[in-house]
């Protein structure tokens, strides 16, 4: 198993993939010092397209360095560009000179901001949920609906727009109903999570609570799961998404595990695929993000582990540099078709990964102006 510091950075693949043609260009990340915002800064320390320019937070913390105010909970060391960065407060002002704001608000603030952000012609990559459901705004994974990023050319903010990185949850499941969508059609899905405390930010869960428990409620995540699976899975219709019929039941439960979503699933099909032909599937899915060879693009998107106990958060989680999600157990169900366990990593497939990846998937695509790669595909 790769450790995350491997994975981000000395990963090889970097050096093969294209390059802008201005050199790395300048980013922002709005809400720097939690989780979400240092995960951006430990994928963006190196990576070949972005290099950190801006960086803001509350009121409070503005004029300081990052490295005075941030409690740094990352694998790999604070990188000390980033630690003498001074603090702005969240506004279009702070990322002068910026095409991309990278958003790891929260939700309670991410809304007007992240509008203000694309006003002043910035195009915002969030990981917030405030304008998931906008029927202007795409719900981004990369490899399961691309197409949905036309919409980013109707919306009306000029040069500026807002992509939306889905619900963490949310993306393991649709990676792994991607496939079967296309081969055979979904008809009805149920899902149990079993949450990672890193989803729930720093002041989350108290450990007394978690420890020795299970919370089987998280708020508004099963209605998240069960509306932006539907959205993800549409297609694009006049100016907004025509979301998918599957029908989603999803109960969403929080445990003692520091990253990686588990998931078990049932799916009722539309065609009888047999379980080797399941497997397949899986195993064969690709999409732009590999045939474009972008940065942050895991080679494999879905990997399989035929093994009975699998897979495991602490064993699997950073698969393909945290990027891949891991299915296992697949066996028939008495009630649909199909059951499975996926697991993703949360907080980088699940977050700032897959809202970087969008972000290349936008760039690779032309839909960032003044933003392009050497490589014409």
């Amino acid at each position: 198993m790769r450790t995350e510091r491997e994975a981000n950075r000395s990963d090889p693949v970097w050096s093969e993939v294209a390059r802008l043609k201005d050199g790395r260009a300048p980013v922002a990340i709005l809400g720097a010092t939690g989780t979400v915002g240092q995960r951006f800064i430990a994928l963006l320390s190196d990576h070949p397209w972005f290099r950190i320019v801006a960086l803001t937070a509350s009121e409070r913390s503005a004029g300081q360095k990052y490295g005075e105010v941030v409690r740094w909970v990352q694998e790999t060391p604070l990188p000390p560009e980033v630690a003498n960065l001074e603090l702005h407060p969240t506004e279009p002002s702070a990322a002068k000179g910026c095409r991309i704001a990278f958003s790891a608000l929260d939700s309670s603030a991410a809304g007007p901001a992240e509008v203000a952000f694309a006003e002043a012609g910035m195009v915002v990559i969030s990981n917030a949920s405030s304008h998931r459901m906008d029927p202007d705004v795409p719900l981004i994974v990369p490899e399961v609906n691309a197409d949905h990023l036309a919409l980013l050319r109707s919306q009306s903010y000029g040069d500026g727009g807002i992509l939306t990185n889905p619900n963490c949850s949310t993306i393991g499941l649709v990676l792994a109903l991607k496939p079967l969508v296309d081969a055979y059609g979904v008809e009805r899905v149920h899902c149990v999570t079993m949450q990672a405390v890193s989803g729930a930010g720093f002041s989350g869960i108290p450990s007394v609570m978690v420890l020795d428990n299970l919370i089987p409620f998280i708020g508004g995540e099963e209605e998240k799961m069960e509306t932006e699976t539907r959205k993800i899975l549409g297609r694009v219709g006049d100016g907004e998404i025509e979301f998918n019929d599957v029908k989603v039941s999803a109960a969403c439960n929080r445990v003692p595990v520091s990253d990686g979503h588990t998931l078990c699933v049932s799916v009722e099909l539309r065609e009888k695929p047999s379980l080797e032909e399941l497997r397949a599937t899986w195993e064969g899915f690709a999409g732009q993000p590999q045939l474009l060879n972008l940065p942050l693009a895991p080679a494999q998107t879905i990997h399989y582990i035929d093994a009975p106990d699998a897979p495991q958060p602490r064993l699997h989680r950073y698969s393909d540099r945290g990027m891949a999600i891991v299915i296992g157990r697949a066996r028939p169900c008495n009630l649909f078709d199909y059951k499975f366990v996926t697991l993703s990593h949360n907080t980088l497939r699940g977050a700032a990964g897959g809202a970087l990846l969008v972000a290349e998937l936008a760039i690779a695509r032309g839909l960032i102006s003044g933003l392009q790669v050497e490589q014409s595909w």
